[in-house]
């Protein structure tokens, strides 16, 4: 009754609210084969209201009828195996294809919310950029048998290009995506001859034709002229909306070989990838040589010879599928009980303890480009912080690591990486996945010298070094030469920005090997340039002078002998060795003036003055000085000088008027003459005898007598 006359009424009491007062949550349960999407109705006080559960959508985590538990490997023999990876330059939507042949083939559900699914580090999602490789195995119909497709996912930044090297590895075949609106990239070229070499089946695919600007015949005649692949051959998609994508997977099944490898042979797998996990230990990505792994079989790691009971295996869809076993051609992932990071090598080789093999050749060392030294802000966190570069180079083995120590910093590491992003964003993971805080210094490049000095080459055991510090860098006297390293690089521009990239260049210090056109519009350069030239700010250069329709990328070119030489910075006279740069003669001076102009800026006013000085051996070539903090007597005038009303009330000292009037811009006196008494004693009969009644007329006297004392001749 009451009910009805609310309701009849139109409006609605407290009682009512509260009595209606529900909570919808939308959330996700997880089983053993799939996702389930739930719709939660709850009231928002009583606890005993009963709760409502709708089942929304289920997403399949596998393709088929199998449960991931009872997933058969042995149904999948060599000849319906296809591994491959997706390689192009930055933005040209490998993520974004990955994504849909995910979504293509059932391992994960189609919805808008699928962006960027395999680049699962939160450095990754914040800068939109693929710094890591990802695996993940699909099952694909075609023609009514059921294919093994392995894909790997690879970074597209010149900096991780070590990244794309390691997955070509455990592949037979590339997708090589290149922008239709864009066109063939730097990137594109370095990632072509990397597949190239490794005698790889090359795809080439056309993405991102449904936009406006898309123009894919002259991007079919850049990969003709270019990389020597007809044009048909090229697939034409849109990643973004699926067009043509069904394509890619048949022409995947078609065209890439099979591995060549047997069941019958030893088991033999390669770690191409690993990370750590803080419960199970080190969690290696294997592909397999030949043979098949087992759960509970005993495993030998060829780097390190230690024996392990395998505790887990399976696939990555992408996430992870247990398994009973893996078979020969087949990729997947393995844990094993390693619990020291160093126990898992990237590029070592398993194998069963029964059955001795040959090692595989693993993965040439990763070169270090650009070098920086990083320490701990708190010297108590050093236990942590090293644990954390340890967790995290095993996952990323290209940075190399090498224990330093400094003065004012204390105990650190000096790292090196592949580039300047790739330094940033091994310092962001740092700081996002392990909480730590750390100081790293300006990164700079190694140098070589040659020395001269017979107990020099005793002590170092060898004629020629390496200098990765630059507070290390021998002096002049004891060394032949000094040789700096090279890179050649590859920029591909519109023809409209040709010479103000040259202009660039040539103030770099590069040298101009070749220039073609690639197609009507486009050229592809290629100049030698010194490293140290083009490792900080060289790439923004480019992308701001050309508009950011360049691009750029480089490989190492050895290293050329060069005039080089090493600068201190020195503050109040002592050289601050974290400060110390390396550079060439002829931008010396420009460089120790940007460098104090900077420091001038950046180190804060003291109670002392503090000379800032960029030095060349003893010889100081750039100077700035910040000024100390001191009283100014003259803050609180009211008119005119500052301080007149102390000075009129009588209240400074013979002293300090001293300081008032030398303020005062009046010409030199006689040197027979004291104008200071003088003043002193005119302004004093003065004030007795007219008596000021304001600072305004006091300061008027004081000008007076200020102007009656002689001028010298």
């Amino acid at each position: 009754m009451q009910l009805s006359l609310i309701k009849h009424q139109g409006c609605a009491t407290p009682f009512l609210r509260h009595l209606l007062d529900f909570r919808v949550y939308q959330t996700r349960q997880r089983s053993q084969c799939c996702k389930i999407a739930c719709t939660v109705i709850r009231h928002r006080w009583m606890k005993r209201a009963p709760v409502f559960c709708t089942h929304n959508t289920t997403n399949k985590m596998i393709s088929t009828q199998a449960d991931k538990e009872n997933i058969d490997m042995s149904k999948f023999p060599v000849e319906r195996i296809r591994n491959f990876s997706i390689i192009a330059h930055i933005d040209h939507g490998k993520s974004t294809l990955a994504d849909r042949l995910l979504e293509l083939t059932g391992a994960i559900a189609t919805t808008d919310k699928n962006k960027q699914v395999l680049d699962k580090l939160q450095v990754e999602r914040e800068r939109g950029i693929t710094v890591k490789a990802q695996t993940a195995s699909l099952f694909y119909k075609y023609q009514g048998q059921t294919y093994l497709l392995n894909l790997i996912d690879t970074p597209g930044h010149v900096d991780f290009s070590y990244e794309v090297s390691r997955s070509i590895s455990a592949c037979q075949g590339v997708l090589l995506i290149v922008d239709a609106n864009q066109g063939i990239q730097a990137q594109t070229v370095a990632n072509f001859y990397l597949a190239f070499e490794a005698q790889l089946t090359i795809i080439p695919v056309i993405n991102k034709i449904d936009l406006k600007n898309a123009d894919p015949e002259r991007v079919e005649k850049q990969i003709e002229k270019v990389f020597d692949i007809p044009t048909e051959e090229c697939i034409r998609i849109s990643a973004k909306l699926g067009t043509n994508v069904e394509q890619v997977l048949q022409e995947v099944v078609k065209r890439l070989p099979p591995p060549t490898f047997k069941k019958e042979d030893p088991f033999k797998a390669l770690v191409f990838d690993s990370n750590f996990d803080h419960y199970r230990g080190v969690v290696a990505n294997i592909a397999l040589f030949g043979g098949y792994l087992s759960k509970g079989d005993r495993i030998i790691s060829a780097y390190l010879g230690k024996s392990y009971e395998v505790n887990e295996l399976g696939l990555l869809r992408p996430d992870e599928h247990p398994t009973d076993r893996l078979y020969a051609g087949q990729v997947g992932y393995v844990i094993a009980g390693m619990k020291e990071v160093k126990e898992a090598q990237i590029g070592d080789t398993l194998y069963h303890q029964k059955h001795l093999v040959e090692a595989l050749p693993g993965f040439k060392p990763a070169k270090a480009m650009v070098f920086a030294g990083m320490y701990p802000m708190d010297q108590s966190d050093y236990s942590a912080l090293r644990s954390a570069v340890e967790k995290l180079t095993l996952n990323d083995s290209s940075v190399t690591v090498q224990r330093d120590s400094s003065l004012a910093l204390g105990a650190g590491w000096r790292l090196g990486f592949l580039g300047l992003l790739h330094m940033e964003v091994f310092n962001q993971r740092l700081e996002q996945e392990y909480n730590a805080s750390v100081i790293v210094t300006a990164p700079t490049v190694p140098y070589k010298a040659i020395l001269s000095s017979a107990k020099l080459i005793k002590e170092h055991g060898k004629e020629e070094i390496t200098i990765v510090n630059p507070a290390q860098f021998p002096d002049r006297s004891v060394v032949k030469e000094y040789l700096e390293p090279m890179v050649m690089g590859t920029i591909i521009t519109p023809d409209d920005y040709i010479g103000k990239i040259m202009s660039i260049c040539l103030n770099r210090r590069a040298v101009q090997k070749n220039m073609v056109y690639i197609d009507d519009h486009r050229v592809m350069m290629k100049y030698l340039f010194p490293l140290n030239e083009i490792v900080v700010d060289f790439y923004d250069l480019l992308k701001s002078m050309s508009s950011g329709y360049a691009s750029f990328d480089y490989e190492d070119a050895g290293y050329q002998p060069a005039h080089v030489i090493k600068m201190d910075i020195l503050l109040n006279g002592k050289p601050v060795e974290e400060l110390t740069t390396i550079v060439h003669k002829d931008r010396a001076y420009s460089a120790g003036k940007a460098m104090c102009e900077r420091l001038q800026d950046a180190i804060p006013r003291q109670m002392f003055e503090i000379a800032v000085q960029a030095a060349i051996g003893s010889k100081v070539i750039a100077r700035e000085t910040i000024k100390a903090y001191k009283k100014n007597v003259l803050a609180k005038c009211d008119n005119g000088p500052k301080h007149t009303s102390r000075l009129c009330k009588g209240y400074l000292t013979k002293k300090e008027s001293d300081g008032v009037l030398h303020q005062m811009t009046r010409p030199p006196q006689s040197p027979d003459l004291n104008p200071i008494e003088m003043v002193w004693d005119e302004l004093d009969r003065k004030v007795k005898k007219k008596q000021p009644t304001s600072v305004q007329h006091m300061w008027e006297l004081l000008q007076d007598c200020w102007k009656s004392i002689p001028v010298r001749r």
